[in-house]
């Protein structure tokens, strides 16, 4: 399996498989066990990652450096102002240079067609940090947790509320799907997600097993879950562009008898 992800990009999860994700996600709880033990783990000794930023970040961006560090490979931040995709010159020109001088690249920023750019054009792998469509790495790390919490994934499900259709919970629903874990929405039906993200759900749901809805009904989406994940109604930068349409909302409200 080693050979089957090593040196790949992470762009979205649905380019992986079931046994893949696990995959990482056992690499991921290996090496965070080998941490706590303050053992050494220069698997990436003498590798240079570069950190691309068009937007700010304090968890994830201290995550990726954290890790390269303990990895052994020294990562360089480049923030909105330090580097020109989009501006001066073409995503293509941008790329070519930090995969001539790096070994890798996180990219967090805003078009998910841009860190795809990256991985096609640097010839170095590619870490989706976070684009306004998908957050990957967030999922391993989410999906660790909550195995390292109940021994296992298949069959468990896990709640979204609050936001059906930006990055986390496109990711959440696809990675869910993948894995065997039932993803239930309760959501307001003006934030269910999208038709495109929901058919690659249920396609990955009928070949795992897993069950995914949305509903508004806090106490049928709540029933037998095991995880609870939580958003805000409106997207981090997206303010103007949901507070208009979701205004009319009430707060929600969920019977706990």
């Amino acid at each position: 399996m080693t050979s089957v992800v090593q040196g790949r990009s992470i762009l979205v999860e649905k380019e992986f498989t079931r046994a893949e994700l696990e995959y990482l996600i056992g690499l991921s709880a290996h090496l965070k066990d080998m941490k706590k033990r303050n053992s050494e783990h220069h698997y990436l000794a003498g590798k240079n990652n570069a950190l691309l930023y068009e937007k700010t970040s304090t968890r994830t961006r201290s995550a990726f450096t954290a890790a390269a560090i303990d990895l052994g490979a020294h990562p360089e931040y480049l923030g909105a102002n330090d580097i020109q995709l989009g501006k001066k010159e073409a995503t293509e020109d941008t790329a070519k240079v930090p995969g001539r001088m790096f070994d890798g690249i996180e990219f967090r920023g805003f078009s998910q067609r841009m860190v795809e750019e990256l991985a096609a054009y640097s010839g170095v792998p590619v870490w989706n940090g976070l684009t306004d469509e998908r957050h990957p790495t967030q999922m391993l790390a989410d999906f660790l947790t909550v195995q390292e919490n109940f021994g296992k994934l298949e069959g468990l499900t896990r709640v979204n509320c609050g936001e059906g259709r930006n990055n986390v919970a496109n990711s959440l629903l696809v990675t869910g799907a993948i894995l065997g874990v039932n993803v239930y929405n309760f959501l307001s039906k003006e934030l269910y997600p999208d038709e495109e993200t929901e058919k690659h759900a249920e396609g990955f749901a009928k070949e795992s097993g897993a069950r995914i809805f949305s509903t508004e009904d806090a106490d049928e989406a709540v029933k037998g879950a095991g995880v609870l994940n939580t958003d805000v109604r409106v997207s981090m930068g997206e303010e103007d562009k949901f507070a208009e349409r979701v205004a009319h909302l009430k707060p929600y409200q969920v019977n706990m008898d």
